[in-house]
């Protein structure tokens, strides 16, 4: 059977699987029976899921669990994690009751500006491009007042207009910069509306412009979008205690375990190849919770990882010191979320998730997030100081392993009490599994 189709997203859902499983699978019966396994029996939910995106052949699950014990500004929280990776919600969990006796994570808002860009080519004298802007910068806000009025309404709008000459990188090449503040929303498509339309008004007004010579006029858009790259919408999240308090862990003298995880981070901070591991980890916490809250995480990442970029070298987004006795672990970090709009009102999960946090408006969702951020850089910094971090990480990826070797309950009891004092790996739960059968 062909592995091309025209036509594929107009067909039904019964008639996508019927071609998808002729065409790439030898158990044909069977993929079916998987992919409906998946459908989710109320009719009106599913239809629901079917029209997230196109060409839904059916639901791809992850778990959803529940981090709890966070103190965050004085006030207790429960975190939703949506994330399929063995120990993460234990280890966030973990951080969070170590530092809930020992006064929680502090954490505030610095800015909420995000980014977009109207990048255009204009082949003229750059004195009558700026005489230009100067003119028609009033123009170009009246023009979006349409679309800007209800997200005035709630506290947010354009913010400014900038004309910047990039030509010294790219010949003829310029920009309108423009910055937002989106209250509540993620504004992805308030921002693009606009770019959209700042750029229609901007080369039409061109062609009016005296100043502009016939050549001048004729502004090519290249294009019009906003940037995920937000280094203006910044939260902080820091936990401290004394040093005397960092005692959880017998095996190692607070003092000593201070010095050596202040010195893992370091290592991330001038070290490219940690830092993108140790960054990763971070990321665990982040996702977990943006996913659960119905937000972006591809755009998350992106603007985190360009952050952790700054300064020309990818660098650790979290710090420590000891300073008069008192330890601080602490991270700024770029979160561009939304508690309105997109699958926030659509999505049961992402409600009942937004619910579970006290339903949080953009400010508080970015604190919450750098905390579980911040709680999961801790449980690895604190695992790789001390008893390393496959000891934690193996005995929770045991389950994965036992079920990939089918145990039934019994065995899985047996097995996991048998590692209870014994070296978790796949090696080892193979030869423990088979004993047990013999």
């Amino acid at each position: 059977m062909s592995k091309t189709i025209s036509g594929f997203s107009k067909l039904s859902k019964s008639e996508k699987i019927d071609w998808l499983v002729n065409a790439y699978f030898d158990k044909q019966e069977d993929t079916k029976t998987i992919l409906k396994q998946y459908w989710n029996s109320n009719d009106k939910l599913q239809q629901l899921h079917d029209e997230f995106i196109e060409n839904t052949i059916t639901n791809y699950y992850l778990p959803l669990g529940v981090a709890p014990n966070f103190l965050i500004n004085d006030k207790l929280y429960t975190i939703p994690m949506a994330i399929e990776e063995s120990s993460v919600v234990a280890a966030a969990s973990k951080a969070a009751k170590f530092w809930l006796d020992r006064g929680g994570f502090k954490t505030s808002v610095i800015s909420t500006t995000k980014i977009g860009q109207v990048h255009f080519i204009y082949k003229g004298d750059h004195a009558r491009l700026k005489e230009y802007f100067n003119t028609v910068k009033s123009k170009l806000l009246e023009a979006v007042k349409p679309l800007s009025k209800n997200m005035e309404k709630r506290g947010g709008g354009i913010l400014d207009i900038e004309l910047r000459d990039k030509t010294a990188a790219i010949p003829d090449y310029f920009q309108l910069h423009v910055s937002f503040e989106t209250a509540d929303a993620m504004g992805a498509n308030f921002i693009n509306s606009c770019l959209e339309q700042f750029a229609k008004t901007f080369k039409s007004e061109a062609l009016n412009f005296e100043g502009f010579t016939t050549e001048e006029a004729n502004i090519e858009i290249v294009m019009s979008i906003l940037s995920n790259y937000v280094p203006d919408c910044l939260v902080r999240a820091e936990v401290s205690c004394k040093v005397e308090e960092l005692t959880e862990n017998k095996s190692i003298p607070a003092d000593v375990f201070a010095k050596k995880f202040i010195q893992a981070v370091k290592i991330a901070e001038i070290e490219p190849f940690r830092a993108v591991t140790h960054n990763k980890g971070i990321m665990n916490g982040i996702d977990a919770v943006v996913l659960a809250t119905g937000n972006d995480f591809r755009a998350v990442e992106a603007g985190v990882h360009a952050y952790a970029s700054r300064s020309g070298s990818y660098s650790s987004l979290s710090h420590a010191k000891i300073e008069d006795g008192i330890f601080t672990f602490w991270m700024e970090i770029p979160l561009a979320l939304g508690t309105v709009g997109g699958l926030t009102n659509l999505h049961p999960l992402v409600k009942l998730s937004l619910e579970m946090l006290d339903k949080p408006n953009a400010k508080e969702l970015m604190q919450i997030v750098a905390v579980a951020g911040l709680a999961q850089n801790f449980g690895a910094l604190r695992s790789l100081t001390t008893t390393g971090i496959q000891e934690g990480h193996m005995k929770m990826h045991l389950m994965n392993i036992l079920n990939q070797l089918e145990a039934n309950p019994e065995e899985k009891t047996a097995i996991v009490n048998h590692f209870k004092t014994h070296t978790v790996s796949h090696s080892a739960a193979v030869e423990a599994l088979e004993k047990l059968r013999q």
